[in-house]
């Protein structure tokens, strides 16, 4: 009997375990929920994302020989054109040498060690610190009267460097300057051709003028100075010698006008200027071009080279075609000098 009871215990034992696991479980038919995956979801089939591309960059680099005011000119009309054709597109850098050598090519050396896409080199000297500098980079010049000469080539009169340089010229028509002079003192005996040695785009206007005047039968009379520091005293020199002098676009005399007129005025005699700037500060008249015209013609030949649609080496010398004759009327009331029609008065 009691065997019988052991065994009835122990059935029902089993069919409570089996019960309580039934209950526990799951139902087969239920799914469990899928994980979150960290992968990034793909764009929809047939479409495509388009790569974001940043507006194309052009680094100018300018160097401009010294602070006066056609140079000055010929430097903002180059980066306003710059600015207005390309935009935020073109980053310059400008900078300014004080009139010392040895800063153009501490300027330029910068300019070719960053690498930039072109150079305006403002000036002879500025632009011979350029060539030496860089064969690779393009550069364009401006306020530079004869390449060839500036570079030292054997051909004067090429316009078309086949270098990496091409650019801008300042030269006006030097036998209109020498008529000039016969225009406004046709009494005058001898005239004085005053410049910078230093400078030898003012020797080969010195060198063409000087027979212009000869033909009309001037005298002439040659004073050339190294520097400022003896600019004064050759100045004073050719006031003494001359009725009339002349100086050409020289950036030495234009960097020092205050200093020639403080002479020349004094000694009551009248300059005939190669540009208006000179004019400006120590002159009467001149036969000038406009520098500011001057820089936009540069810039527009750099938007080009920037763009793509032209190559330097292969672009002609520039000019300024318009010429304006001018004159200083504080000069020519001090002077008593009188200037006939057809001349604008300096701004």
């Amino acid at each position: 009997m009691m065997k019988m009871k052991k065994l009835l215990c122990i059935v029902l034992a089993l069919v409570m375990v089996l019960a309580l696991a039934a209950c526990g479980g799951e139902p087969a038919s239920e799914e469990s929920e899928a994980p979150e995956s960290a992968a990034p979801a793909t764009e929809p089939a047939g479409e495509e994302t388009s790569p974001s591309h940043e507006a194309a960059q052009y680094v100018v680099g300018i160097c401009q020989l010294a602070p006066h005011t056609a140079l000055d000119a010929a430097t903002q009309g180059f980066i306003d054109t710059l600015t207005a054709e390309l935009g935020d597109a073109v980053e310059i850098k400008n900078n300014n040498a004080g009139g010392e050598q040895n800063n153009c090519i501490t300027i330029i050396d910068g300019y070719v060690s960053e690498g930039v896409d072109l150079i305006l080199a403002n000036a002879t000297g500025a632009l011979q610190a350029t060539a030496s500098a860089t064969a690779d980079i393009p550069v364009l010049g401006t306020a530079v009267t004869n390449y060839a000469i500036a570079l030292g080539l054997e051909d004067t009169m090429i316009e078309v460097l086949g270098s990496n340089i091409s650019g801008t010229s300042d030269l006006a028509p030097l036998e209109q300057q020498a008529a000039m002079v016969q225009e406004l003192f046709p009494d005058a005996e001898t005239v004085g051709l005053l410049y910078c040695s230093a400078e030898p785009n003012s020797v080969y206007q010195i060198e063409v003028v000087q027979a212009e005047l000869e033909a009309l039968g001037y005298a002439t009379s040659v004073h050339a100075f190294t520097d400022a520091n003896d600019l004064a005293s050759v100045t004073q020199a050719a006031c003494d010698a001359c009725d009339v002098l002349y100086i050409p676009t020289d950036n030495t005399a234009a960097n020092n006008t205050e200093a020639i007129a403080n002479i020349v005025i004094p000694a009551g005699v009248p300059v005939v200027a190669g540009e208006s700037g000179i004019c400006s500060g120590c002159g009467v008249a001149t036969l000038s071009i406009d520098y500011y015209e001057l820089g936009q013609i540069t810039g527009e030949m750099a938007v080009q080279i920037l763009t793509g649609e032209a190559d330097v080496s292969e672009m002609a010398i520039a000019y300024d075609e318009t010429v304006t004759k001018m004159y200083n009327a504080a000069n020519c009331e001090a002077l008593g000098v009188t200037i006939p029609e057809g001349y604008e008065p300096i701004a």
